[in-house]
């Protein structure tokens, strides 16, 4: 994906990716992926089964929706899943159009991000696990290392200001995908 979108940078910066989200190609990839990860309906009830008899058509609108700005992802349907400890996480399940746009944004930026990660780094990466992580703590503790700093931010995403990121009179922290970025956000909240 770097070398196709190669052509997009000058100087090391991206100017726009949004069309690289809303190429057919990207679309039709994130929604194989979506596909092969079942999940449940979101808001609108709309299954995995449901969607794959008209993905074809489906992913068109979705891709027309992008590109003339009228996209706008639905509501997330609220669960909450048993913890161990007898409390509840909120879950949220995106609508399986809105799943298909939000992995084809992961499929342009994450191979632009990832160039930037340290190799140190283990969560939510590709190829990377928390097994990894312990492994790589075993050999450190192995090489006399004696301390571990484990640092978790609770309910981050939550609790970050939205409007910073995307909403009116913010910020976008990733300016080529600007546009996408700032829908998804404003009706994520």
């Amino acid at each position: 994906m770097l070398a196709a979108l190669g052509n997009g940078v000058k100087g090391k910066k991206w100017f726009s990716l949004n069309d690289r989200v809303w190429r057919r190609s990207t679309l039709e990839s994130a929604w194989q992926q979506v596909r092969s990860r079942k999940g449940s309906a979101g808001v609108d009830d709309q299954t995995i089964e449901r969607f794959a008899v008209n993905a074809d058509k489906y992913l068109d609108e979705l891709a027309e929706s992008l590109r003339n700005g009228s996209y706008k992802p639905q509501a997330v349907k609220r669960v909450e899943i048993p913890k161990w400890d007898g409390k509840y996480r909120p879950l949220g399940i995106p609508t399986v159009k809105d799943r298909i746009v939000q992995t084809a944004i992961k499929r342009v930026i994450e191979p632009i991000f990832e160039q930037e990660f340290l190799s140190m780094s283990y969560g939510f990466r590709p190829g990377k696990s928390c097994k990894d992580a312990l492994r790589e703590v075993d050999q450190l503790l192995k090489q006399g290392y004696s301390y571990v700093m484990d640092a978790d931010l609770q309910d981050f995403f939550g609790s970050i200001p939205h409007a910073r990121f995307g909403g009116r009179g913010g910020f976008t922290p990733f300016r080529p995908l600007s546009k996408v970025c700032r829908i998804c956000m404003q009706d994520s909240n």
